[in-house]
């Protein structure tokens, strides 16, 4: 319980363990150029390595051509296809001109085979090609990819390529996670399709899926400059984790290590639970609430760290469920998240305009 006088907030340190047996926790290293370890729910960086140096980086470039598809709402469209497709060339689904196959089946392409010819004829149904990459670099600005340009919707080296940051990408699979249909497709392992031409059966590229039980999505990418680049997500005891490597040879086996790390060395604590979130202030009589439970990833060794410090407003006339302060929540001296609070009012308790007004006057 947080008491809160005049002064109106107060910081309060949250020890998470009865008892820490401190552990050494095992070094890991890394063969890739760029490397992140990211949770998904946080955005905690658990290893980092070169997070912030640009790289090419292929065909992980259609993660974000897979989320503006999501996003136009056109996935159930048939599309028919056009003779733009004749540009592309490696790694294709084989689509022909006048085959009508929908959006969604074109992103289950795009996704699990890594078609560069799904990725034109998405980019030219959803508005033409140089509109299209326009709008990639618009929601990676949105997003906050600071370190990233698209030039294509595929990812191949042309003159000029997609570069990015393991940083950025973890962002953008972090913002392209948020989509159910994003987790769907990325985590098939196999899909069939039907068009007027024909009967597609895909299997997906990521090995991680069939070889790493807690996998559920990603995406890879290789090209002659860029090397291998591998995007994947896990999941594990409720602790929803993000790789990224680019330029790493041992790819596969890097993501593996990764997440056996993260989830041997962290746990998914709630720091601020809703059913138990009580503030006793000397200006609100009324209950004061959150709306959902804050977690947070720590080794057992860290959970000292979490400090949570209230603030709340002198708000002289609010009504039920109005905001009226924060709950911050600081690892170290770090801002890690902000959750806002509100008043509750019992409907018996509900006053009318007119005492409302007398109230305020009396005060």
């Amino acid at each position: 319980m947080l008491l809160l006088g005049d002064n109106m907030y107060k910081v309060v340190t949250i020890f998470l363990s009865f008892l820490i047996f401190i552990v050494p926790v095992k070094a890991i290293t890394t063969s890739g150029d760029g490397v992140i370890l990211m949770d998904q729910n946080s955005s905690r960086i658990l290893y980092s390595k070169n997070i912030n140096k640009q790289k090419l980086i292929a065909s992980t470039t259609k993660i974000m051509t897979a989320v503006l598809a999501i996003e136009s709402n056109q996935l159930d469209d048939l599309v028919i296809i056009d003779d733009n497709i004749l540009k592309t060339y490696g790694s294709n689904i084989y689509i022909e001109i006048g085959e009508e196959i929908t959006l969604r089946d074109l992103v289950y392409g795009l996704m699990l085979r890594s078609g560069n010819d799904a990725a034109i004829a998405i980019a030219s149904y959803l508005g033409g090609i140089d509109y299209f990459v326009a709008k990639m670099n618009d929601k990676a600005k949105i997003i906050g990819m600071k370190n990233t340009v698209f030039i294509n919707p595929h990812g191949l080296d042309e003159e000029t390529s997609n570069i990015s940051t393991a940083y950025d990408m973890a962002l953008l699979t972090k913002y392209a996670n948020k989509y159910k249909e994003y987790q769907k497709i990325t985590g098939t392992k196999r899909h069939v399709v039907k068009t007027n031409y024909k009967t597609y059966d895909w299997t997906n590229k990521n090995k991680l899926l069939t070889y790493y039980e807690y996998t559920t999505g990603g995406k890879t990418g290789y090209t002659e400059k860029a090397k291998r680049t591998l995007v994947t997500t896990a999941s594990k005891n409720n602790l929803n984790l993000i790789v990224v490597t680019l330029d790493d040879s041992n790819d596969w086996t890097t993501h593996r290590n990764l997440y056996d790390y993260g989830f041997t060395n962290y746990n998914n604590y709630r720091i601020l639970n809703t059913n138990t979130f009580r503030v006793d202030s000397d200006y609100y009589k009324e209950e004061l609430y959150i709306k959902k439970d804050c977690y947070y990833p720590l080794m057992e060794s860290e959970t000292g760290n979490i400090t949570i410090k209230v603030e709340l407003e002198k708000l002289k006339r609010y009504k039920d469920s109005d905001k009226v302060g924060v709950a911050s929540i600081y690892y170290k001296e770090d801002l890690v998240h902000e959750e806002n609070i509100y008043v509750s009012i019992p409907e018996s308790d509900k006053k009318t305009w007119w005492q409302r007004i007398v109230e305020w006057l009396s005060r």
